[in-house]
C-alpha cells in the first residue's frame, strides 16, 4: 500500500476515461445521518423502491444504508454464515479485515480512489463465510440528501470458499440533491467454488456526477456476475469495473442504459482470464435518447484454454445524440477462444409501421420495440429481480 504523500499526488490525476471532475466544488456529505428504524416509514421509502430496493424487507436476507456518508439503517436477518456491517465497525471486530484494505483496488488509480482513501471513508462491509449458501438476497441502498456535496463510499465485499450470495443495490438521488457527486470504491473477494451476483439499478439526479471504481479478485472455479441498470436521467457516469478471473472461473457483465439529453455515460468493463480455462462475457445493451453514451469492453486472455464474447448493441432514438463502442481483445496464449461484435442502428421503419396498424401512435410504437430491445436483454437474473427490473423499464422515460 502506498504512502499518504504518494496517495495525495494522485488527487491531481485524471481518471482514464471520462469527463474530469472538479473536485473542489463540493462540500462533503454529513458522517453521521438520521438513523432509520423502519424502511417502511421512511421519507426515503419511494428513492428506495424506484431502484429495487423494497422497503418491507421481505425476501431479503439484509439491508444497509447509507445516507450521504454515514450508515443510516442495518439489519439482518438471523442466520449463519452471513455478516452486514459498516466498513468501520468491521475494521474494529476483524483484525485480518486490513489485509484486503486497498489491496484489490489501488488508490493511486485516480483522484477519485486517492480522495476516497485520504478521507478513510466508511462504506458497507458484506462477508459470506466459507460454505455458505445465502438464500435471499441482500440489498443495499446509497442515497445523496445533500445538494452540491460528495458520497465517497468504500465497500468490501468477501464471500469465501464455496459460499454464495446475491446482491442488489439501489443508488438514487434526493429531488432537492441533484447537483452532487457520488464517488462508490468497491473491492470484492471471492475464494474458490463461489458464486456472486451483483445487481446494480441506480437513478440519480440530472446534475449528478457519478464515478464507482470496482474491482473483483476471484479465485478458481468460481463465478461472478456483475449487472449495471441506468434508465432515467443523469449528468454524468463513468464505470468500468475490473474483474481477475482464476483458473476454470467466469465473469459475466450485463449492461443496459439509456442516455437521456444532456447525459454522459461512459460504462463497460474489463476481464482479466488469468487462469487456465476461464470464460467471460460483457454484454451491453444502450439507448441514446439524446444523450452521449460510450460503450467499453475489454477481454485480456492470458491463460490457454480461455473463451470469451463481448457484444454491444446500441439504438438512437434522437439527433443530436451519439453513441460509440469500443470493444477490445487480448491474448498473451495461443490458446483462445476470444469473440466480439458491436451494432449501432436505428429502429426499422417497418417495425414502427406494423404497431401503427395495430392501434398504437407513433411514439407508443417507439416506446414499445424499445421497452422489448432491454426487456431479457440480462441473462440468468433470479425471478424476483427480473420482475423488478422489467417494473423500472416500464416506469422510465421512454419519450411516450
Amino acid at each position: 500500500m502506498p504512502d499518504n504523500q504518494t496517495v495525495k499526488e494522485a488527487l491531481n490525476k485524471k481518471g482514464a476515461f471520462g469527463e474530469d471532475i472538479d473536485l473542489e466544488r463540493y462540500e462533503d456529505g454529513t458522517n453521521a445521518p438520521e438513523f432509520v428504524e423502519d424502511l417502511q416509514d421512511s421519507e426515503y421509502q419511494r428513492y428506495m423502491e424506484n431502484v429495487g430496493v423494497v422497503s418491507d424487507e421481505i425476501n431479503r436476507s439484509g439491508t444497509i444504508m447509507f445516507i450521504d456518508n454515514g450508515m443510516s439503517h442495518c439489519s439482518a436477518k438471523v442466520q449463519e454464515g452471513l455478516e452486514i456491517l459498516s466498513l468501520k465497525e468491521a475494521l474494529k471486530q476483524h483484525e485480518g479485515l486490513k489485509d484486503f484494505m486497498w489491496n484489490a483496488m489501488d488508490p493511486t488509480k485516480d483522484k477519485y480512489t486517492a480522495k476516497t482513501y485520504l478521507d478513510d471513508a466508511d462504506g458497507y462491509f458484506l462477508r459470506v463465510k466459507a460454505g455458505h449458501h445465502i438464500k435471499a438476497p441482500v440489498q443495499t441502498c446509497m442515497l445523496i440528501n445533500s445538494n452540491k456535496s460528495a458520497q465517497r463510499l468504500h465497500n468490501v465485499i468477501i464471500v469465501e470458499d464455496g459460499g454464495s450470495l446475491e446482491i442488489i443495490t439501489g443508488c438514487s438521488t434526493a429531488n432537492h440533491a441533484g447537483d452532487s457527486l457520488h464517488v462508490g470504491v468497491s473491492e470484492i473477494y471471492m475464494g474458490d467454488n463461489a458464486n456472486l451476483s451483483f445487481s446494480m439499478i441506480h437513478s440519480w439526479g440530472k446534475q449528478t456526477n457519478v464515478r464507482p471504481r470496482t474491482r473483483c479478485v476471484i479465485g478458481k472455479n468460481s463465478n461472478y456476475s456483475n449487472n449495471y441498470v441506468i434508465l432515467n436521467p443523469v449528468g454524468s457516469i463513468q464505470s468500468f469495473p475490473v474483474a481477475d478471473l482464476g483458473a476454470g472461473s467466469s465473469a459475466t457483465y450485463n449492461t443496459m442504459c439509456i442516455a437521456h439529453e444532456g447525459s454522459d455515460i461512459d460504462s463497460g468493463g474489463l476481464v482479466n482470464l488469468n487462469g487456465v480455462g476461464a470464460r467471460a462475457e460483457i454484454m451491453s445493451r444502450s439507448i441514446s435518447m439524446g444523450g452521449k453514451l460510450c460503450a467499453r469492453g475489454r477481454l485480456v486472455g492470458n491463460s490457454p484454454g480461455v473463451k470469451a464474447h463481448l457484444e454491444c448493441r446500441s439504438i438512437i432514438l434522437k439527433d443530436g445524440g451519439s453513441t460509440v463502442a469500443i470493444p477490445e481483445l487480448e491474448a498473451h496464449v495461443a490458446d483462445v477462444e476470444m469473440t466480439h461484435e458491436a451494432a449501432v442502428g436505428k429502429i426499422a421503419r417497418d417495425q414502427i409501421e406494423y404497431l401503427m396498424s395495430r392501434g398504437l401512435d407513433e411514439d407508443q410504437a417507439v416506446s414499445m420495440i424499445v421497452r422489448g430491445f432491454l426487456s431479457g436483454s440480462i441473462n440468468g437474473l433470479p425471478e424476483a429481480l427480473q420482475k423488478e427490473l422489467d417494473a423500472a423499464i416500464e416506469q422510465a422515460n421512454l419519450g411516450d
